[in-house]
Formats: C-alpha cells, sequence, structure tokens
C-alpha cells in the first residue's frame, strides 16, 4: 500500500509506488509541496520512487532507527513524533 497524505499544503509519501507521476499530478493540482518520503520497510523485495521523488522536489527520506541507506536521509526514533502541517505521525 502506499499513501499520499497532505495538510496545509505539505504532502508526505509513504511507501511509494516506483512510478512517481501520479504523485507530482496530484501535489501540483493540490498546490502542496512533497516535503517528506517514509519508507514502513527497507528491504530488498520493495521497489519505491523514493529516490526519485527525493531528486526532482528535494523531499526528505524518512527511514526507522535501524535503516542505513547510501543517500540523505533522516533517521526516525522510536517513540518521536513528527511533523506534517497541523498533524502529527
Amino acid at each position: 500500500m502506499a499513501y499520499y497524505v497532505e495538510s496545509e499544503k505539505i504532502a508526505v509519501l509513504i511507501d511509494p509506488l516506483r512510478d512517481t507521476q501520479p504523485y507530482f499530478k496530484l501535489a501540483e493540482s493540490r498546490g502542496a509541496t512533497i516535503k517528506f518520503v517514509y519508507l514502513t520497510h527497507f528491504h530488498a523485495d520493495f521497489v519505491a520512487g523514493h529516490l526519485e521523488i527525493m531528486n526532482k522536489t528535494g523531499a526528505k527520506i524518512v527511514l526507522g532507527p535501524k535503516a542505513e541507506a547510501k543517500y540523505d536521509l533522516y533517521i526516525a526514533k522510536d517513540g518521536e513524533f513528527l511533523t506534517l502541517g497541523s498533524i502529527k505521525f
């Protein structure tokens, strides 16, 4: 499952699919900016569009505390709340 969540014109994509164009079109049509990409599972059998989204929008990729990657990312901590507009994850 993939999700687009938006609050106050700021969007997060959760586990985005490899085909990223629908996300760009949706954000543009709503006047929103994609600021974050959350990956809830990070392993070899999952192919996501996170790197393309990061490269095109500057969105920050957010992974869990045990994740390691060779690109710029934010490591979320257990119990941490992440703010998106007026909502918290």
